[in-house]
């Protein structure tokens, strides 16, 4: 017996829609009776959204102590080293649940966290280490040791990063530009791979977070990652500052990223805001060269980064509102762009992770999101509800939009924001 269909469902990327079965949390052959059948009408169905960078440590604390007055990211780390002395685990558990609540609202299933590290106490990690495992079998969470002060900068920082990884961090990071010299930018990142390689971890960088055209950290991971054959777990975010590096330079690092086998995660909506801050005019969009990597055939990856924090004070969690602003910001507004913004947020940064048993498929897990709109394109126009989340074929998640109505010619009528048929 099949639990529950699904009839009417576009799945992503194919042309008309079908039913999706589940038995048993799984997605199985459509044929046979149901216990339970939903009629999608159309509506878009894709595998869960997949978060590849955020800092759940940080989540919902904006203006605490004290707003970023000038918007920037060094105010914004300030503000947050100020924080940071306030936390405990409590505050860190609960803050991060409630954003984690968002995510899964929004259909995201699979998250990855960078925890800053950058305190003797490991407060965060602590707090979010207990959080991963409460969250378990609703959203996979890891977790990157990620010193936020840096790991040659800030006093005992290697030894935080060894303790991290006693207390079972997933994935190792750095900050290569925030350090104080190139030089120790350069061992921070040599430390981070070996460090990794050591333990078996995955690496994931912020690395050229900066407008600095001289800032080039990303080939020294592209070489650790070459040397060390860690091709396939390796993920560089943000690398805003290749925006500026010269076209001959960019042509020759493309080409060495995708050898590596790099995964990169672009966070349009704190770098829209925090990059380009001392530019008078042209002001510099914020964003590494997305269009020009996915030519290279990398894979690239949407992120969130920040949910109302020192860094950025809005969002509630939806990496479609990301995908939205990068599809402005990075000129993705043709067809066959506007599609791959969702596997931006599903398929790509799945791989990122490093996730297994994904995807729609028969045989896969009924891990599922539908979405209120008829197709991938809409999806992004509308920044659409999650109709309807579904984890091994459970329903964990729903939104019903309310109707809205105007006055027309003196008659009040429902309005769709979907394009009528012609």
């Amino acid at each position: 017996m099949i639990d529950l269909r699904l009839d009417n469902a576009l799945v992503a990327g194919e042309t008309a829609p079908r039913a999706i079965a589940i038995a048993d949390g799984r997605i199985v052959s459509s044929s046979g009776p149901a216990a339970r059948t939903i009629d999608l009408g159309g509506r878009l169905v894709t595998p869960p959204l997949v978060e590849p960078h955020i800092h759940l440590d940080a989540v919902l604390t904006v203006g605490q102590p004290r707003p970023n007055v000038s918007g920037s990211l060094f105010e914004g780390i300030a503000v947050w080293a100020e924080r940071v002395k306030e936390l405990t685990v409590e505050d860190v558990k609960a803050r991060a649940a409630q954003a984690l609540r968002w995510q899964l609202a929004n259909g995201v299933q699979a998250v990855r966290s960078h925890v800053d590290v950058c305190d003797p106490e490991l407060r965060a990690l602590r707090g979010l280490a207990e959080l991963r495992e409460e969250v378990r079998g609703t959203i996979d969470l890891q977790l990157v040791a990620f010193p936020q002060q840096g790991i040659l900068s800030y006093d005992g920082g290697r030894d935080l990063m060894r303790r991290a990884v006693g207390l079972g961090v997933d994935v190792i990071g750095a900050i290569p530009h925030y350090e104080l010299t190139r030089e120790d930018g350069v061992e921070s990142v040599r430390f981070a791979f070996a460090l990794a390689d050591e333990h078996g971890l995955r690496v994931d960088i912020h690395c050229d977070e900066t407008d600095d055209e001289h800032s080039r950290f990303i080939e020294v991971m592209v070489a650790e990652t070459i040397r060390r054959g860690l091709t396939g777990r390796v993920t560089a975010s943000h690398t805003t500052a290749m925006h500026s590096y010269n076209a001959a330079y960019a042509y020759r690092l493309v080409g060495n990223i995708a050898r590596a086998g790099l995964h990169m995660v672009t966070n349009p909506l704190d770098n829209a805001v925090l990059q380009g801050r001392f530019d008078t005019g042209p002001v510099r969009r914020g964003h590494t060269r997305v269009k020009q990597l996915q030519e290279a055939g990398v894979n690239v990856c949407i992120g969130h980064d920040s949910i109302m924090d020192p860094w950025y004070p809005l969002g509630y969690g939806d990496p479609l509102q990301a995908a939205f602003v990068l599809a402005h910001l990075g000129h993705m507004s043709g067809d066959a762009e506007l599609r791959r913004l969702i596997d931006m947020i599903t398929v790509n940064p799945a791989a990122a992770l490093g996730l297994e048993d994904y995807g729609v498929r028969e045989g896969g897990p009924a891990d599922l999101v539908v979405f209120d709109a008829p197709s991938e394109v809409d999806a992004v126009r509308l920044v659409a509800p999650r109709y309807l989340v579904l984890r091994a074929g459970r329903e964990v998640a729903r939104t019903r939009p309310a109707e809205t109505t105007v006055r027309w010619n003196g008659v009040e009528e429902p309005v769709s924001f979907l394009r009528e048929p012609t």
